[in-house]
């Protein structure tokens, strides 16, 4: 199998993913209403998603050096397609967050594993390219759930949305099935599962990065994970106009993502961090001053998903540089901080709403992400080793 299909093949995987990840902030006011639930505790389900996704990034990344890449994924997006129409039949906050925790553990092999087997399989040359297409396909499934979500649960219910994902699913997971043999995937058998952990937190340069990349989650994630309630409280549109608003988000996610490699070869990339969390800030402030203003509220939910692309895209392009012989623990870590992040960002977030009111999250936030700019500047000082010195990193052994 020709390598630029394996890359699609596993952008299929990640589309699904990421649509999955972010489907159920649209169609949360209508979970909260069929539920009988308090928005503050819908918002736990996207939580119950998050923290076990972002928790066995820590299990799955270990596993995949020492037991193959291509095992864990299809696994694991087998698994998925079985969680993800379980969710479907959820009766109550606590078993539907169940299934959600469930999918979220199958789902948090996907991306890591995908970006790290394809650093294993295309030279460095090559390798911005490749997880470049990858990550497009991927965050169109993102871009495109926010719709989806939306007209899903419009004409039919949020029943509906799980039901359609988990028949989606079955494309990517067959495909890899058939296709097993022929996709290639590295072992190391001598793989620690606690060693290349602290080699990379042990390192300033790749601590200071995974630092940002849960501050990144915290409060960018956080921030996105209440917007879809906002639209409902503060403007009353139904669930599809919901959808197609957060829609900005995705599609910008997409924008951003073409964009990203042209302005980090003109600005560098620590600039591209810096403007990625700027816009989110930006956007925030946006929703919190103006997010009454139909036209505003759009606007700034698309700065959202710029900044975000921007912010991550360089956060997760800087880790595949901090190892080789263990870069599914490399990429896993990001992803767990980032998820990790994102979960304990929107339970905290629950808490702000609850207490000061759903505007003043999107406040609270707002300074949250200006002071991340500001420890950001410490990587632009050059505390971090340049993007372009990859080959010149100590690996993780």
């Amino acid at each position: 199998m020709k390598n630029k299909h394996i890359v699609f093949l596993l952008g299929m995987a990640g589309f699904i993913v990421m649509a999955d990840n972010w489907v159920v902030s649209p169609i949360l006011p209508a979970i909260s209403n069929n539920l009988s639930i308090s928005p503050d505790k819908a918002g736990l389900l996207i939580a119950a998603y998050m923290i076990p996704f972002g928790i066995f990034q820590l299990v799955f990344g270990p596993l995949a050096d020492r037991f193959g890449k291509k095992l864990i994924i299809a696994f694991s997006i087998v698994v998925f397609t079985i969680t993800t129409g379980l969710c479907a039949f959820g009766t109550g906050l606590v078993d539907l967050g169940a299934y959600r925790a469930l999918t979220g553990v199958f789902a948090a092999s996907v991306m890591p594993i995908s970006l790290a087997l394809i650093a294993d399989i295309f030279p460095l040359e090559e390798r911005q390219t490749a997880i470049g297409t990858f990550m497009g396909i991927s965050f169109l499934g993102q871009g495109l759930s926010m719709a989806t979500g939306g007209i899903i649960s419009y004409f039919l219910n949020w029943r509906g949305v799980f039901a359609v994902y988990a028949v989606l699913s079955l494309i990517p997971a067959i495909f890899l099935l058939k296709n097993y043999k022929s996709i290639p995937s590295s072992q190391n058998r001598e793989s620690k599962f606690i060693a290349p952990y602290a080699q990379l937190l042990g390192k300033p340069e790749s601590l200071l990065t995974y630092l940002l990349v849960v501050l990144e989650g915290f409060f960018i994630v956080g921030s996105f994970s209440y917007i879809g309630t906002y639209i409902s409280q503060i403007h009353g549109f139904n669930y599809l106009a919901i959808g197609l608003i957060m829609t900005a988000f995705g599609l910008m996610t997409v924008v951003g993502g073409r964009l990203g490699g042209k302005l980090t070869h003109r600005i560098g990339a620590r600039k591209l961090l810096t403007l990625g969390l700027f816009l989110a800030v930006i956007s925030d402030a946006g929703i919190y001053l103006a997010g009454k203003n139909p036209a505003a509220l759009v606007a700034s939910v698309g700065l959202l998903g710029l900044g975000f692309i921007f912010t991550h895209s360089t956060l997760l392009t800087r880790a595949t540089e901090f190892a080789q012989k263990s870069r599914g623990a490399a990429m896993s870590l990001v992803a767990f901080c980032f998820m990790g992040g994102g979960g304990v960002g929107t339970a905290m977030g629950a808490g702000i709403i609850r207490t000061h009111g759903l505007e003043n999250l999107f406040l609270a936030y707002c300074l949250a992400l200006f002071g991340t700019l500001i420890l950001s500047f410490a990587l632009i000082r050059g505390q971090v080793v340049p993007m372009n010195q990859a080959q010149a990193m100590t690996q993780a052994k």
